[in-house]
């Protein structure tokens, strides 16, 4: 069903998949293009996961899906605020409440009160600037330096106003940001990491599927839904021993 939620900068719409009572999971989007090539992925995990008996929520982030918040005015600070409020939401109806967080969506958990996080092939933001600079090399046609979001003509004037990247205005401060963020991985607090087989990084568990956020166009995949819900549902149903 369609819900809303509310965070410290408004309210936002949010998906609800499952029963009204257990444990949730709490979908973090990727970031840019990568939430679209995904987006179908993550619906219909979330309803396998209902299936299993699995509640699950997929809010829409500030810039992302229905928002009414510009692209051009987002941070990765306010996602973060707004995925806690998504969280709490669940938090203060006594649930325990989980993370799932696909490809960069794993940066944008740190600050919710979760029981657990589970990511899927997580990138850090040094990975997805780097992606970024790349898809922008290839619009500009010339090389760019490091810092190349707060300078000439990529960012309009020095006044660090927002770049255009694949059709889309980005915040040169959230760009910014993304230098020096990871995956929140802290002692004692569960995290499982899944990667597809072809992924050479480490992880705790290795699926076979494809890679859909690097297809042209947005795809999916049965048999790879059904292996993420199944692992996702015996790693909740494992912390709520």
């Amino acid at each position: 069903m369609i819900d809303r939620y509310d965070w410290a900068g408004g309210q936002e719409a949010m998906l609800r998949f499952g029963p009204l009572d257990g444990p949730v999971v709490v979908f973090a989007q990727p970031l840019f293009e990568e939430a679209n090539r995904t987006r179908a992925l993550i619906v219909s995990v979330a309803r396998a996961l209902a299936r299993r008996r699995i509640a699950s929520a997929i809010p829409d982030l500030p810039g992302t899906g229905e928002s009414l918040v510009p692209t051009r005015d987002v941070t990765i600070m306010m996602m973060r605020e707004a995925f806690e409020g998504a969280a709490a939401r669940f938090d203060r109806e006594g649930r325990e409440t989980y993370g799932a967080g696909i490809r960069s969506g794993a940066l944008l958990d740190p600050l919710a009160l979760l029981s657990g996080r589970w990511h899927l092939a997580p990138v850090d933001g040094a990975r997805v600037l780097r992606e970024l600079t790349r898809i922008k090399q290839i619009e500009v046609d010339h090389s760019l330096n490091e810092f190349w979001y707060l300078e000439g003509d990529t960012a309009i004037e020095s006044g660090h106003s927002p770049v255009a990247i694949a059709g889309n205005l980005v915040s040169p401060h959230l760009l910014s940001e993304l230098t020096a963020l990871t995956p929140f991985d802290q002692p004692d607090i569960p995290r499982r990491v899944v990667r597809l087989d072809s992924d050479p990084e480490p992880a705790d568990v290795k699926l076979p599927g494809p890679p859909l956020w690097r297809r042209a166009e947005p795809d999916n995949d049965r048999a790879l839904v059904e292996l993420l819900a199944d692992d996702l549902t015996a790693w909740v149903r494992s912390c709520e021993g």
